[in-house]
């Protein structure tokens, strides 16, 4: 039978069972090993109110913290939210991670 993935869309190579995490979009219960993860770190403020923050602040450098979240999305979110995008026959079998974009700012 033809197979679309080598892996068939999963890691779990070897286990049994893989626990499920929910989906960040829809709630969706979808196995750890399956699910797209995106790890974000923002600033707990957008940019505009913290200049006022900071203006209004006490203290000289004060670093506010930033906020750390990982998510975790099912495949149909994460296409439809195009976080993933549909690969053609051929690039599918590209194994390689995609080419990391570095911020202007560093």
């Amino acid at each position: 039978m033809t197979v679309k993935r080598r892996n068939h869309g999963r890691n779990k190579h070897g286990r049994g069972h893989v626990n499920r995490v929910r989906c960040s979009s829809t709630a969706k219960a979808i196995p750890k090993d399956k699910a797209i993860k995106r790890f974000t770190v923002r600033n707990i403020v957008d940019t505009s109110a913290l200049r006022d923050i900071k203006d209004a602040s006490a203290y000289e450098s004060y670093n506010l913290p930033k906020l750390y979240i990982k998510q975790y999305y099912c495949i149909e979110a994460a296409v439809h939210q195009r976080i993933v995008r549909v690969r053609s026959v051929i690039d599918r079998r590209n194994r390689e991670p995609p080419a990391r974009v570095k911020p202007a700012g560093r």
